[in-house]
């Protein structure tokens, strides 16, 4: 899965969460899908992050 991808994702379970006709049998389930997909946002961005300041760090030290 990538970042769009389940960006995507959670903004679909956003939005079915929002509906006047949210189901409230199925909103354990939304919440618990909606909570691993920030965990995997979160730690993909972390990672990303951490990969772009090595890049820089070896670009830094090019002479």
């Amino acid at each position: 899965m990538t970042y769009t991808e389940a960006m995507q994702e959670l903004e679909g379970i956003i939005t079915k969460m929002q509906s006047e006709n949210c189901d409230i049998d199925a909103l354990s389930t939304y919440t618990s899908r909606a909570a691993e997909l920030i965990k995997f946002c979160r730690d993909k961005l972390f990672t990303t992050d951490q990969e772009v300041k090595k890049c820089i760090e070896a670009l830094n030290n090019v002479k």
